[in-house]
């Protein structure tokens, strides 16, 4: 530790610049880098981070297959449900962000969701072991109107939608705790807060190999109330781990400023009451304040009306200062970046449903007497980033720096790009995959066999898996960094809410798209593209959809990319 020893000999005191600013320690003295933060106190929030998402996935990895066997649902339910519950688990981040920057902060939101999390998990175990949820029951379900069987089930619904309350307290607040262990103002912790969005998600698909591996194994083959009891497990787990960091952790201090939400509603209030005002004034307004003309000034002109003040409260001049206008300008500016990446997210939600249903047609048997389980495939997903997130980072950034000149190598929305450009290539491997195996079941008589296996080896999804892990690697990661970097400083939690809700809106519109495929194919008398034979369904279709709607999303996303202006200047 960096010490001066002025005064009596032997007294150590830190010197003032190891203290970090606008932190306080677990007992609210000030903190110093040297004894606090940094990748010590961030590999316990990482270990956190890998138990609970061991957790989630141990439960919404093969859910599809619970509520097609025990619950006896068909395949469009299923999907809705499992569409509809993931996207509500990644909408509620907002909620639970909104909630640790205005109220509890992170620390504690952190253990009140984990807390809650460890409930959820308890009661969905509880719902999977009841008598009447087991598959010689499952018809009994569908067609009794009894209320211990309807309590049942909405028991198991009720567990389940605890558990996405409590991950969207947890999710958005933890990856924000561990970037704030990290000084943006020190040059070396901030090059580390750069690879901590690198690693963390490398950390995180490193646990998640695991869970789709081993739960989905035990889910399949034991027991369903012994595969969401180890995720119960695994949460308490994540709760010890996090609390063993306590006190190492910096926590950032609330200031006593005016709250970024007031702040930021204030100016779009006083644009709209302004609206009928002219740009003369808004320029003599300007000039007045002495304000440089510079371009994120151009960029939302319309914002800088609030600059004036209403008629109303001229006497009183509350009006909005030039900072509040450009920090408004830097959330606006995000929108068209969300909106463009919500076809990407409805991409990703095919992995653990259709591609899921896919797999458990085909020919799973890797050794006689053992088949393995199709929504383990999603393991390669992982694997995929566990590999190449390092080679991403050891070698495409150096190599990419020499060209671009840039310590990240490309930009935060250049890395986004070209993992969308991934995911389109992922859709047509999986139609082209899919394809293959309708034509291979048609060659062998299976069309009205759904329940017989198709010939065809599960080897075959692979590649689709792959892409998609591989798109992750570049979009996944860009958008964590993007939202988190790009958002005013008192508003992390919510810029990672952000990212996660273009995932959790992505899956209500995978489950829209469904529901109204699936209305519109039947409603002719023609068998639904998402037939429960899937032999006679075409997933196919669905497929070259989406890798269509993908591509007019790309052109989109560049068009906004490419005028998109960075809130801090030197951000990549």
């Amino acid at each position: 530790m960096a010490t001066s020893h002025h005064g009596t000999a032997g007294v150590q005191t830190p010197l003032l610049d190891d203290v970090v600013e606008g932190a306080v320690d677990y007992k609210g003295r000030p903190v110093h880098r040297s004894r606090s933060g940094g990748w010590r106190s961030a590999w316990f929030i990482i270990g956190v981070e890998v138990a609970e998402r061991f957790a989630y996935y141990g439960i919404s990895c093969n859910l599809i297959t619970f509520l097609t066997g025990p619950l006896g649902q068909s395949t469009v339910t299923a999907a809705e449900n499992v569409n509809i519950w993931s996207g509500t688990a990644l909408l509620l981040p907002l909620l639970g962000a909104f909630v640790a920057d205005s109220f509890l902060g992170r620390y504690r939101t952190i253990i009140f969701a984990s807390l809650l999390y460890i409930l959820g998990l308890g009661l969905l175990t509880l719902s999977a072991v009841l008598p009447s949820l087991t598959g010689s029951d499952c018809q009994k379900i569908n067609q009794s109107t009894s209320c211990s069987s309807q309590f049942q089930v909405l028991f198991f619904f009720f567990s389940l939608y605890l558990v996405a309350v409590a991950q969207g307290g947890h999710k958005p607040c933890v990856q924000a705790f561990g970037a704030d262990q990290f000084d943006a103002s020190d040059p070396e912790e901030c090059k580390a807060k750069s690879s901590f969005f690198n690693w963390w998600y490398f950390s995180l698909c490193f646990g998640t190999t695991f869970t789709r591996i081993l739960l989905t194994y035990i889910q399949d083959n034991l027991s369903w109330g012994l595969g969401f009891a180890i995720p119960c497990i695994a949460m308490v787990l994540a709760l010890f781990i996090f609390l063993l960091g306590t006190r190492t952790y910096r926590y950032s201090i609330k200031g006593d400023e005016e709250s970024p939400f007031v702040r930021i509603g204030r100016v779009f209030v006083a644009a709209l009451r302004n609206w009928r005002t002219t740009p003369s004034a808004i320029t003599s307004e300007e000039e007045s304040r002495g304000t440089l003309p510079h371009e994120s000034s151009e960029q939302f002109k319309f914002l800088n009306k609030a600059l004036l003040a209403p008629d109303d409260l001229k006497e009183n001049r509350k009006v909005c200062t030039v900072a509040e206008v450009e920090e408004a300008k830097s959330v606006l500016r995000l929108f068209p970046i969300w909106v463009t990446c919500l076809a990407y997210a409805v991409v990703s939600a095919q992995d653990s449903t259709f591609f899921t249903k896919q797999g458990a047609t085909m020919d799973r048997t890797i050794a006689p007497g053992l088949d393995i389980p199709a929504a383990s495939l999603q393991t390669f997903i992982s694997i995929t980033i566990v590999i190449f997130v390092p080679i991403y980072v050891r070698i495409f950034v150096p190599i990419a720096r020499v060209f671009t000149r840039k310590p990240s190598g490309i930009t935060m929305l250049q890395r986004i790009g070209i993992g969308m450009f991934i995911s389109i290539i992922s859709m047509v491997v999986a139609a082209l995959v899919e394809m293959k195996r309708l034509k291979t079941a048609k060659d062998c008589g299976l069309l009205d066999m759904p329940s017989a296996t198709v010939p065809m080896s599960i080897w075959w999804l692979v590649p689709q898996y792959l892409l998609a892990g591989l798109a992750d690697v570049f979009t996944m990661v860009g958008l964590q960094e993007f939202f988190y970097d790009q958002v005013p400083n008192e508003l992390k939690s919510i810029g990672l809410a952000l990212y996660l809700s273009i995932f959790g809106v992505g899956s209500f519109l995978s489950s829209f798209l469904i529901s109204a495929i699936d209305d519109a194919t039947t409603w002719t008398g023609e068998t639904s593209w998402f037939s429960t034979n899937l032999n006679r369904a075409h997933l196919d279709y669905f497929y070259w959809l989406l890798g269509g709607i993908s591509v007019v999303e790309l052109a989109s996303y560049l068009y906004f990319a490419k005028s998109y202006i960075y809130n801090r200047a030197g951000t990549v």
